[in-house]
């Protein structure tokens, strides 16, 4: 490795820790660290309390059926995809149209991709405390058959950390998309994390859905990333759709399409960028 090399990469992390620390800051500095950690703990719990109670009404109450622990896991661990999407790309919103300082920033000595995966790597930080605080909820009122100290690490190590990858390249992708959106991008990360939510299995196996749907469902690494922390944690899986593959395919699966989502976003975001330089929308105030 090169000096050069040696100094971009130190460049690239510098810019990473200094956007982690910023983006903590916003996330958590608007008001006193009690009532932070109180916010912090009642809501996601009451968010998983609105699918709990809905489940409970629908099935009569039958949190022994395989399918609660699978719908519970699938919603707990989902938190990190609202999380990290908006993290990202509301992080272009924010710095350019409430801040305005992205400008600044592009002018700066610091690396803008480097800096929006900071930015989520804190909304990540946030989302892992909402994830904690469900789990631990779960297993100690509705009796989840989790163990956290017997589960399969080998499998729920390589795929957490693999499918947390796929969404900041997803949240890469949607930050350029805002970059040259001249409105309505507010809700582009609510508005895929949505459509996310239904086609992954976040909540229910894919063999419910259409069969054009399914395929779509198939083929987006999340899928197999909700997946996977499944089988680690509980030991079995309940989508008739995937239960098939083995853990190892599921593994390969979910590390090539994240490669191939990461090639897709990077080459975007590029374009993206250039445009937006191109077009003047680095420093556009839509006032909308």
């Amino acid at each position: 490795m090169t000096v050069l090399q040696r100094e971009s990469w130190r460049e690239s992390l510098r810019s990473l820790k200094v956007a982690t620390w910023l983006g903590w800051q916003i996330e958590s500095n608007w008001t006193d660290p009690f009532l932070f950690a109180v916010y912090s703990l009642i809501k996601p719990i009451a968010g998983a309390m609105i699918l709990v109670v809905m489940y409970l009404v629908v099935s009569g109450g039958q949190t022994d059926n395989p399918i609660f622990p699978y719908i519970y896991l699938g919603n707990a661990f989902y938190i990190y995809v609202g999380s990290v999407l908006m993290g990202i790309s509301y992080a272009v919103i924010e710095d350019r149209e409430h801040y305005g300082v992205l400008k600044y920033i592009y002018v700066s000595p610091i690396q803008v991709y480097f800096y929006l995966l900071g930015r989520g790597v804190a909304r990540t930080l946030t989302g892992t405390i909402a994830v904690i605080i469900t789990l631990v909820f779960g297993v100690l009122v509705f009796k989840l058959p989790v163990n956290f100290l017997k589960m399969n690490h080998a499998l729920f190590w390589p795929v957490f950390l693999i499918g947390l990858a796929g969404l900041a390249l997803v949240g890469i992708l949607l930050a350029g998309l805002t970059l040259i959106t001249a409105r309505h991008n507010y809700f582009m990360g609510e508005a895929v994390a949505g459509a996310l939510y239904l086609l992954c299995g976040a909540v229910f196996p894919l063999d419910v859905l259409p069969k054009v749907l399914q395929y779509i469902g198939l083929g987006l690494p999340m899928t197999y990333w909700l997946e996977g922390v499944r089988r680690a944690m509980l030991g079995t899986s309940v989508s008739p759709v995937l239960a098939p593959f083995t853990h190892e395919t599921i593994l390969i699966i979910l590390f090539s399409s994240t490669l191939c989502v990461g090639a897709i976003s990077l080459g975007f975001y590029r374009w993206c960028e250039r445009r937006a330089k191109e077009k003047g929308l680095i420093d556009m105030q839509t006032m909308y």
